[in-house]
């Protein structure tokens, strides 16, 4: 790897390893959002503390840090920018060095991330996963949906090899992280929107 694509990944990853979820929840006197609900720094689990607005303010921001990332990158890098940098948010996101490793579980900050790369194919992906959220009250079963439409949208839709790649990577391991989830709405003890874990 070049050194600017290695300082892109450093920027990306610490870009994306922002806590906004944590860090507005002690803004607002509400103390550790990791204590509540999930334990996750997200925007599903914000949305626990009642506070819609502060949920939705976590979830453009997290969206936003993935998407000035892949900016950032193609910018500086072109397409192979946008993949290293857009990767790199996303696992910073999920990694943070700064809460030991333990973050999200990724939708938002990928939703930012393709929609930077490739706007249509985010948009189509970010449909599905508000329609099958709101028909199933889960968020996770919308963020699954969101992942499989994802790639096959970028691919449908003719987006450069990198974009493509990017999408599948990030689908990939936004499922891997919601492994838990996946078993639980297997056997039917998946919570709705806004209850439980």
């Amino acid at each position: 790897m070049s050194a600017t694509l290695a300082a892109l990944a450093g920027l990306g990853y610490l870009l994306g390893s922002i806590p906004f979820g944590l860090l507005l929840t002690r803004a607002a006197g509400l103390g550790d959002i990791r204590r509540i609900g999930s334990g996750n720094i997200g925007a599903t689990n914000v949305l626990r503390t009642g506070r819609k607005g502060l949920a939705a303010a976590t979830l453009a921001l997290d969206a936003a840090k993935g998407a000035a990332a892949v900016l950032i990158g193609a910018r500086i890098a072109g397409e192979t920018g946008l993949l290293v940098a857009g990767l790199a948010a996303l696992l910073g996101h999920m990694f943070p060095v700064w809460l030991r490793f333990r973050g999200g579980k990724g939708v938002a900050t990928g939703v930012g991330v393709l929609l930077a790369a490739a706007p249509l194919p985010a948009l189509g992906a970010a449909v599905v996963w508000l329609a099958v959220a709101v028909l199933s009250r889960r968020s996770s079963a919308g963020a699954l949906a969101a992942c499989v439409a994802a790639p096959l949208l970028a691919l449908a839709l003719g987006s450069p090899a990198q974009v493509r790649l990017l999408a599948l990577l990030a689908a990939l391991l936004i499922a891997a992280r919601h492994h838990a989830n996946i078993r639980r709405l297997l056997v039917g003890t998946e919570p709705r929107i806004g209850e439980g874990k």
